[in-house]
């Protein structure tokens, strides 16, 4: 059976303190109530960099340059009706407080403890690589 392939760009924004940001998926959308990390879905001509700073300026009220997203990894998942690729960032300089302003709740959380929050199947493995870095 073939699937659509999906492309979709995701960042651990990481702060002073080591911590990395996760949003709960709102009310209303796919997989709501799972944690996940800030990006989104890559448009028609958009490089994986370009749409990260635009989902990050729409869902977060930040500001990031490209030059401060640094590849880490990628996720590669087979959902029910398509299959996932997600290149995962790691930014740690950003201008601006990042703010809820899609409905989602934000929380800041060290490594370690990013396996205590239900995330989507295809973040699940990133964890692992974020722990080593961090």
């Amino acid at each position: 059976m073939s699937f659509p392939t999906v492309l979709v760009a995701a960042v651990a924004l990481v702060d002073d303190d080591n911590r990395v940001l996760i949003a709960q998926r709102p009310d209303g959308k796919s997989m709501a109530g799972l944690w996940e990390f800030p990006g989104g879905k890559v448009e028609t001509g958009e490089t994986p960099e370009t749409a990260l700073i635009r989902e990050l300026k729409e869902e977060l009220a930040i500001d990031v340059t490209e030059a401060c997203l640094a590849p880490l990894t990628f996720a590669s998942h087979t959902y029910e009706k398509f299959h996932l690729l997600m290149p995962l960032y790691v930014c740690r300089r950003w201008s601006g407080t990042p703010r809820p302003i899609e409905g989602q709740t934000l929380k800041w959380v060290r490594a370690p403890r990013l396996g205590d929050f239900a995330m989507p199947p295809a973040d699940i493995p990133l964890i692992a690589m974020l722990r080593d870095l961090l």
